[in-house]
């Protein structure tokens, strides 16, 4: 059994066409077919059935395919260690982390750190948490800053620092001059807030039904500069945290002395996936840097 023709079988299985597979790996029709049929034939048992001009996995294929993935993939991660182990301070590090934090925390981290591994490249991306973690959990980045309600089986985490979370006000609101207010005096108030896959959202839906308070909500969006707007434009209040770029000129940041309000930003990762030594030492780096 050779190396190229579990990568061959991988391909037709995946694209369940022998012609196309073909032409994607440029080779012939039946040199490709003769691949399979040797394949099958050093395994003692078919792994497809044709169905007309397609192909498609019996049983015995299905079962084969994982393990056929999983060992190309247990391969291509130990390529990865040693190119890694030949090159520490190259690599790429892809990094996930929510929209609060890419107008100023995450380009100061990322300045900085460059700053020191100059040739290290950064793939980014932003969302909102539960999305965030979805990536994490199928290997789509390395690491993620976010603030997840709950911790997975699949994660590890590590708390970075605490936000406070203001019920913010337009000027002229009735609570607006108030050094402090309890949660439930917003009860009578239109509330601007998140979507539902968001973690401020989440977190919001937590502390008003701690208190109790029914929301009426007037707008459901996804970033707090947006949120922030439209309480400026008096069409309801929030509860969020102040980030950077924000204009307190026409609003008010209430804290909440009832409920504690407060949402915790931390760094995940995945338990048991290699992690190279780029990502490896940005990880540490962040930590350092804001534990």
């Amino acid at each position: 059994m050779e190396w190229h023709q579990l990568e061959y079988f991988r391909l037709v299985a995946q694209l369940q066409h022998v012609t196309h597979a073909a032409e994607q790996l440029s080779i012939s029709q039946p040199a490709l077919s003769r691949s399979i049929a040797k394949l099958e034939e050093e395994l003692g048992f078919p792994l497809f059935e044709r169905r007309g001009k397609h192909i498609v996995l019996n049983r015995y294929g299905v079962i084969f395919l994982q393990y056929v993935e999983r060992s190309i993939q247990e391969i291509d991660a130990g390529k990865q260690v040693i190119h890694d182990l030949i090159h520490p301070d190259y690599g790429s590090v892809s990094l996930s982390f929510l929209h609060s934090l890419g107008s100023n925390l995450v380009p100061s981290l990322l300045s900085k750190f460059r700053s020191k591994f100059p040739n290290i490249q950064f793939k980014l991306y932003q969302n909102a948490t539960t999305l965030l973690l979805d990536q994490l959990e199928a290997g789509e980045v390395d690491l993620c800053l976010c603030s997840p309600v709950t911790t997975k089986d699949y994660m590890e985490w590590e708390p970075l620092f605490t936000e406070e979370l203001f019920v913010v006000v337009p000027l002229g609101h009735r609570l607006a001059q108030r050094k402090s207010i309890e949660l439930k005096e917003i009860a009578l108030d239109p509330i601007v807030t998140f979507k539902k896959d968001y973690g401020l959202r989440i977190l919001t839906d937590h502390f008003f039904k701690e208190v109790n308070l029914k929301p009426f909500i007037t707008f459901e969006g996804e970033e707090i500069l947006t949120v922030a707007g439209l309480v400026e434009a008096k069409l309801g209040v929030a509860l969020i945290p102040h980030v950077f770029g924000l204009d307190k000129t026409n609003v008010s940041f209430l804290p909440v002395s009832k409920p504690q309000c407060q949402r915790v930003i931390g760094i995940a990762w995945t338990k048991e996936r290699y992690l190279s030594p780029a990502a490896q030492r940005f990880k540490n780096f962040v930590i350092q840097s804001l534990s």
